[in-house]
């Protein structure tokens, strides 16, 4: 368990919202809700199953920034949850005969919990093991460790889902800058919040109304025995509604909340209410209602239809949570469907959950998948920044300044050479040529 002062994050990737919350643990062991932050997640996720790796990237970074913002403090860690269509529960058995009877020590039950780990199922990979009891012969027996046995059934459930679900959340949360302090199996961390200890002793099923998504888990002897994800959610009831009524999603959605029942009890009165949609159109709160009804019927019977096989042994009936069980007249509508059972619809935070007085929160049962998620955490998320303290204190060696170059020293000017005077020798004068010159003169004068 995260000591007090550790500050826990806890990140739900939902069909409709991508949250991120804090909290700190107080004396009590309770969990004091510190921060909160979310982001429309509809473009991003399907089905609770991480859709765009982009958009669910940037989503993660802002609104773990905004939890950062809000606590004062830099969160590097984070759990996260794991739901989703993929994720369901398969029951495993390993058998194991011995030669004669023989005492059965820890180790024999280490290679049989081995063993189950090792089993590969087609594109999936297993999540999380819930041991189930020991069989011998017709005994049921919990804890087989210290019995003489010559042989024994060891009975798993394992929790698988697709490959492609938990690495496309660590791909996320790892490109958005986080580590992941711990991935938590989403439905089991919510069974711990919100069923008592009674109801799992005695036996009950939660079923989780989602968006996309219907999650049940069905307990017995304080054991999960089975847990489903159907593809069906409010989400349907509010297409429905659309569809019928020509109206947006976001009136429709308004339509559904306010108006909605998913059984009508008094069809009179409902007859002679008139409701003002879109477009300047009327219609009765009974059409409103038989559309709201149908689908919520469908999802019901689906809903026992999975918890049917069991119901002999669920004494505390079933829990309703999430956001579509929050529409009036649920309760009436199963009991429609099986009469005899208890019906328990959470309202409110979970128990452990008390929030710091500059935190509101509604208290509709949407959010409770990730007070689940933080109640589980055991790890501090937030990084706590320590100056450094120098060893020794240096010194440092004076730089020396450059030595300037010396400035080139400039040649003296050269007079310009001049073109030496070309000599061209007189030739020589012979006699005769002497005596012609002379002759030449003496007929001048």
């Amino acid at each position: 368990m995260a000591a007090e002062k550790d500050i826990i994050v806890a990140l739900e990737l939902a069909t409709t919202a991508i949250r991120a919350i804090a909290g700190q643990r107080l004396p009590d062991s309770t969990m004091q809700v510190i921060a909160y932050a979310e982001e429309n997640a509809t473009t991003c996720i399907r089905k609770g199953i991480i859709d765009n790796i982009d958009k669910t990237t940037q989503a993660i970074s802002r609104v773990l920034g905004h939890i950062s913002l809000q606590l004062g403090k830099t969160v590097s860690h984070v759990h996260v949850g794991i739901g989703g269509q993929s994720l369901h529960s398969v029951l495993n058995r390993i058998q194991r005969n011995f030669s004669e009877k023989t005492q059965v020590p820890n180790h024999i039950i280490d290679q049989i919990m081995i063993t189950n780990s090792g089993v590969v199922y087609a594109d999936s990979e297993i999540l999380e093991v819930v041991p189930q009891e020991y069989k011998v012969g017709s005994r049921i027996i919990a804890d087989i460790v210290g019995m003489q046995v010559e042989q024994l059934e060891a009975n798993f459930l394992n929790i698988i889902a697709r490959k492609s679900l938990k690495e496309n959340i660590q791909k996320c949360v790892k490109n958005a800058g986080f580590e992941i302090a711990d991935l938590l199996i989403a439905p089991l961390t919510l069974g711990d919040s919100v069923l008592s200890a009674s109801e799992k002793r005695s036996g009950c099923a939660l079923a989780d109304i989602g968006a996309d998504t219907t999650t049940i888990s069905i307990y017995t002897n304080n054991i999960l025995r089975k847990l489903i994800v159907l593809p069906i959610g409010a989400n349907n009831v509010t297409n429905d509604i659309a569809q019928c009524l020509k109206i947006e999603i976001n009136e429709a959605e308004i339509l559904k909340n306010k108006y909605g029942r998913a059984w009508l009890e008094d069809y009179e009165k409902a007859i002679s209410n008139s409701l003002e949609i879109s477009g300047g159109k009327e219609i009765t709160e009974s059409k409103l209602c038989e559309i709201t009804e149908a689908r919520y019927e469908e999802i019901l019977k689906n809903i026992w239809a999975q918890i049917s096989d069991d119901c002999e042994k669920l004494t505390s009936g079933i829990v309703f949570t999430g956001g579509g069980s929050q529409i009036a007249f649920l309760t009436e509508a199963f009991q429609q469907i099986a009469k005899d059972k208890p019906v328990r619809i959470v309202k409110g935070f979970p128990t452990d959950i008390k929030m710091d007085t500059s935190i509101f929160l509604s208290d509709n049962g949407r959010i409770n998948t990730i007070f689940g998620l933080l109640l589980h955490g055991d790890f501090n998320c937030v990084v706590t920044h320590k100056a450094e303290e120098p060893t020794e204190m240096l010194t440092p060696e004076p730089i020396p300044e450059p030595t300037p170059e010396p400035e080139p020293i400039p040649e003296p000017e050269q007079e310009p050479e001049q073109e030496p005077e070309i000599y061209i020798p007189q030739k020589k004068m012979g006699i005769w040529e002497r005596i012609k010159i002379a002759l030449t003169d003496d007929s001048n004068s």
